[in-house]
């Protein structure tokens, strides 16, 4: 199955006054065609520097230093400004963490909405309109023709969100990427913005790049996940697989500490803190808080390699055990 978009091997870096801070380091998976790929790990990780990424949005201090973004059959790390104009919110859409700043204060939703059919679609301002509103209905705004001659500011955090949401899909995009699109929701709303995504991905036949750091939310949601640490990806499996045996120890250790609600637990605190990406360690960065490390953890860095069927781990330790069996 060809993937909608691939990354291979991608590094950003970051430049400050203290020196070189390496925010991803050789970041490889991919999204498929119709799946949600929850992409997680803890703040600081690296999750919305790979999406900006992904989206060559990556400016000054910053910059993308290797790998390859492969899309449509085309490298975006290699594309001009033009060509990437006509691949950012037409065939790949973001939706932000933080909707009402994200909108436009001064224009109505519904225009906001209708400049992108315009801008993708070419069409009249009449129709744009009619598509907008049609677009709200979609996303679940109630009274849509009325309030789609509404501001921001007569929204609330939930309905901002569905409006970037209708936004990011009036161009019927390959590819969505949702950066923490539940961030500063009450729970209830958090979810009934999950189930839109989750449905309208459904409907509409897009692939979805869900950035989280709630393991909870990717088992609702995801069928894939992929975990980063500290701009490292450790593991990559199919979502059942991953909770059922989470075979990397940082993995293991984002499972033992999710509260449930089904049994009683003990909820284990992950020991340590992220490393510093000014000075990461030169092979795995979770050297510092693995209760398996190796000498050569410290001075080589593991490679994803498969674990089981679609089933992909960065872990010597694993590795190990595994040739042991």
């Amino acid at each position: 199955m060809s993937a909608v978009i691939a990354v291979e091997d991608l590094a950003v870096r970051f430049s400050t006054d203290h020196g070189e801070v390496e925010a991803v380091d050789g970041a490889s998976f991919d999204v498929r065609p119709g799946e949600i790929l929850g992409l997680v790990g803890e703040s600081g990780s690296g999750k919305s520097v790979t999406a900006m990424a992904l989206l060559q949005l990556i400016r000054k201090p910053g910059r993308i230093v290797r790998g390859e973004i492969v899309f449509d059959g085309r490298d975006l790390c290699r594309l001009s400004e033009e060509e990437l104009a006509s691949i950012r919110g037409a065939k790949i859409a973001m939706v932000f963490q933080t909707p009402r700043t994200a909108l436009n204060p001064l224009i109505t939703v519904g225009e906001q909405v209708a400049r992108l059919y315009a801008l993708h679609g070419g069409l009249s301002s009449a129709v744009s309109r009619r598509r907008a509103v049609d677009m709200l209905r979609l996303v679940g705004i109630p009274e849509p023709e009325r309030r789609s001659r509404q501001y921001p500011h007569q929204f609330s955090g939930g309905m901002c969100q569905r409006v970037m949401i209708a936004m990011a899909l009036a161009s019927a995009p390959r590819l969505l990427i949702a950066d923490e699109p539940t961030t500063g929701l009450d729970v209830s709303t958090a979810a009934r913005i999950l189930d839109l995504l989750r449905d309208l991905g459904r409907d509409t036949g897009a692939s979805i790049l869900l950035i989280t750091h709630d393991l909870g939310v990717v088992a609702a949601t995801c069928q894939r996940v992929a975990v980063m640490h500290a701009g490292q990806m450790v593991e990559i499996a199919p979502v059942r697989a991953l909770f059922a045996r989470p075979a990397h120890p940082y993995t293991r250790a984002l499972v033992r500490s999710i509260p449930r609600a089904d049994r009683e637990v003990t909820m284990e605190p992950i020991p340590g803190a992220v490393p510093s990406l000014l000075e990461p360690p030169p092979g795995c960065r979770y050297v510092g808080r693995c209760p398996w490390v190796e000498d050569r953890c410290r001075r080589e860095k593991p490679s994803l390699s498969e674990h089981a069927a679609d089933h992909l781990v960065a872990c010597f330790a694993v590795e190990d055990r595994r040739a042991a069996v």
